[in-house]
């Protein structure tokens, strides 16, 4: 694709100062700056977790983009689309939000830091928002740039049940892995709730345990690159991308730490 990539979608479990500092939380702020400023359009995409202040951060409710339901398990949830702006930065954060599983204090685990038994539906249900949101906005993405492990699901969606309308057919999915639920256990009929479409059990192959790993494995078989977000991914993970022939650009801690990534990343992007 090389230069013709201009709009980048971003797909973040965590963007700074919406959630505290991580890893992920300042890639995800600072690296949608960095490729706009670079000339390519972006879009900007996370769940608005309840611990987040909507009074604090001006977040206001886009009416023309919410009022569709997304059904799981049988039941139909109202998908409410949210945005607000990092002024600084020239620039927008879409919100992911539905009372069932965004409105808890909690972003992953309870006060007693147990993992909540839905994550996995409130990953679908986000996936599944954001692919919706993006086709009411005639936005056509040539990247779509995953970070972090709820935004694993998507890149399944993508190309089982959305490559075909015209919004998605050229969209190209680059994944960023950090580990950061490589521990944690989803319950074991998690497939079950991801399947929608004609998503069959051969497609959900990789997904060989319900846990972080297994979820990992899954979006990097529906990826076309990898980016490693730390130099430590447990389960084999590591292993398992590079036996997939996918392109890779290797962790660097320089490069993060001194902002030389951004480059890095826009380079990575131009070689689809």
């Amino acid at each position: 694709m090389g230069d013709s990539a201009k709009k980048i979608l971003y797909v973040n479990s965590e963007i700074f100062p919406y959630l505290p500092e991580s890893d992920i939380s300042r890639i995800g702020r600072y690296l949608p700056q960095g490729i706009q400023e670079r000339k390519k359009e972006i879009r900007s995409f996370m769940p608005r977790y309840g611990c987040i202040n909507e009074r604090k951060n001006q977040l206001h409710e886009v009416i023309r983009l919410s009022g569709m339901n997304i059904i799981i398990n049988d039941v139909d949830r109202p998908l409410v689309i949210k945005v607000a702006s990092i002024s600084a930065a020239r620039m927008q954060v879409y919100f992911i939000d539905n009372e069932d599983y965004f409105h808890r204090k909690q972003v992953y685990s309870d006060e007693n830091g147990k993992f909540f038994e839905d994550n996995g539906e409130r990953a679908v249900f986000f996936a599944r928002g954001v692919l919706e949101t993006v086709k009411k906005l005639r936005w056509a993405p040539d990247i779509v740039h995953c970070q972090g492990w709820i935004s694993h699901i998507l890149p399944l969606y993508l190309k089982k049940v959305y490559s075909d309308d015209p919004i998605f057919s050229d969209s190209k999915v680059i994944l960023s892995l950090y580990g950061d639920i490589s521990k944690e256990t989803f319950p074991e009929n998690l497939k079950e709730k991801i399947r929608f479409g004609d998503i069959t059990d051969a497609d959900l192959g990789a997904m060989d345990t319900s846990d972080g790993i297994g979820l990992a494995k899954l979006a990097v078989s529906y990826s076309d690159g990898i980016i490693m977000g730390t130099g430590h991914l447990d389960g084999g993970l590591a292993e398992f991308c590079g036996k997939s022939g996918l392109p890779i650009l290797p962790y660097d801690a320089e490069t993060i730490e001194n902002g030389s990534y951004i480059d890095v990343y826009n380079n990575f992007y131009d070689r689809f």
